[in-house]
């Protein structure tokens, strides 16, 4: 069972400049769990003075953290990622509780974000400027990277472990300090996380978290505060907007992960099996409640038939349950506003023509459930082919050329992931090209790995979390001219 320790005491509270505390006003919300709808914890709720003393301590540790020597950071993120690897089952049990996901799923989450600890701990040790003679000689040129400063990292529930360390695990390695705002449905990973980042080293002051249900004026106050230099966002496209808005009187550096709208094609020499694989990876992860899940599944017309078949009998085959049960696949969404989304897509879809294979049908009784359901011969009107659907739910549309397939692929304001599976390594390179989306995943249901750029394109946002690329988000650049002749 899980130790208790991870849902009370310190880990209910506040962490700011070092120190666990209770809101300034005293208040509290409730953290459920979404299997059955009991409480799971009462966490402390931040308030605007409460996220303001955040940013204090964060400020006040900034140049002394700045100034830690590279080999320091990295030594601390790697602590870390040893400290949570050895404590897999605890951090995914916690998870599961209070985001819903399978313990198997939950596990591989912890490996999943450990690795942006482990890949930004090696990072922190290679940032490096250059230095060249000026073209037309007489002086040398230096460029000297140096940390953003402060960041405001705001993570969304889905994945309550991995949103934060592709975060946290950058700014550390760059030398910025943080607070962070974990959503307030899943918030208890993040405050289990910091405690282990403050038991492996990292100074009082660097990291600050601060959950709040005032999400919108915490932000307001703390971008109009100009100390603040950077913001990072995942999250839906209308809030990433009013962040970046919000951004400007300051100038504030913004990284947005934004909505999603995946296309997932399948073209007619496409390896049905390894198709079918690729679907039930892109889209059944998480429940479905990903921003990088395969939405609008298009196949072609000469194969559509026998996909679909196969891909119900898969998803018909999964068993729905509480995610900390033996045998589960599919855990409960967040929360019922999520069920109530992905019930009326669905039928909306149904009401304009589409064909249920398998489920569709909205469980009674408690906790936050919708069943696997396939929907085949989706409308190209219905809402579920232009609205993220985030729950379990696979509509399949047909197409007949690979001009159809891109048109429609690209035929919305979202461009995150897409996938396509062919046998024609000339379309994949034509795919590459023509689709508008910051992630393809070539016969691949699995884009997202810590050694490579996250990232979209279009209302999809900007910047990039993982790779080489991650770190410059939390870096600027002083050139600085140096006579010599």
């Amino acid at each position: 069972m899980l130790d208790d320790a991870l849902l009370s005491g310190d880990h209910r509270r506040l962490l700011v400049g070092g120190e666990w505390r209770d809101a300034s006003g005293g208040g509290t919300f409730e953290v459920l769990d979404p299997a059955d709808e009991s409480l799971l914890a009462t966490v402390a709720d931040a308030t605007v003075d409460d996220s303001v003393a955040a940013l204090d301590a964060a400020v006040a540790a900034q140049a002394d953290w700045a100034r830690t020597p590279p080999r320091e950071r990295s030594e601390i993120l790697r602590a870390t990622f040893d400290a949570v690897t050895a404590q897999t089952d605890r951090f995914a049990e916690l998870m599961s509780l209070e985001m819903g996901k399978p313990l198997g799923e939950a596990r591989g989450e912890v490996a999943y974000g450990m690795e942006f600890v482990r890949w930004f701990a090696e990072e922190a040790v290679r940032i490096s400027g250059r230095w060249m003679t000026a073209p037309a000689g007489g002086t040398r040129l230096l460029t000297v990277p140096k940390p953003v400063g402060p960041c405001l990292l705001i993570t969304p529930w889905n994945f309550p472990l991995a949103m934060g360390t592709r975060k946290i695990g950058p700014a550390i390695a760059a030398g910025c300090t943080m607070v962070v705002k974990p959503a307030p449905a899943t918030p208890l990973t993040m405050l289990a996380l910091a405690e282990v980042l403050g038991e492996c080293g990292l100074p009082p002051g660097v990291l600050n978290v601060v959950p709040t249900t005032s999400d919108k004026d915490m932000s307001v106050r703390l971008q109009d505060d100009p100390r603040l230099r950077k913001v990072s966002f995942t999250g839906s496209t209308a809030v990433g907007r009013t962040l970046v808005r919000q951004s400007a009187d300051h100038l504030q550096r913004v990284s947005m992960e934004l909505g999603g709208n995946a296309p997932f094609l399948v073209f007619e020499d496409a390896d049905l099996d390894a198709a079918v694989d690729g679907l039930m990876a892109a889209k059944m992860r998480n429940m479905g409640q990903a921003c990088t899940a395969a939405n609008r599944i298009m196949v072609h017309s000469s194969i559509a038939e026998e996909f679909s078949r196969r891909v119900a009998e898969r998803m018909g085959a999964l068993t729905v349950g509480r995610g900390q049960d033996d045998g589960v696949d599919i855990g409960p969404l967040v929360n019922r506003a999520a069920v109530d989304k992905v019930a009326d897509l669905v039928a909306d879809a149904v009401s304009a023509g589409a064909e249920v294979l398998v489920g569709g049908d909205r469980p009674d009784g408690p906790g936050y459930f919708y069943p696997p359901t396939v929907l085949r011969g989706v409308p190209v009107e219905a809402r579920i082919t232009r609205e993220e659907v985030f729950g379990p739910v696979a509509a399949i549309t047909t197409f007949e050329t690979e001009d159809e397939a891109v048109e429609r692929a690209n035929d919305t304001e979202y461009g995150l992931s897409s996938y396509a599976f062919t046998n024609d390594v000339a379309r994949t390179i034509r795919l590459a090209e023509r689709l508008e989306y910051g992630m393809l995943g070539a016969n691949a249901g699995l884009v997202s790995n810590p050694a490579a750029p996250f990232g979209g394109l279009k209302e999809s946002g900007y910047g990039r979390e993982g790779g080489f690329e991650g770190i410059e988000e939390y870096l600027e650049t002083t050139y600085v001219v140096i006579p010599v002749d």
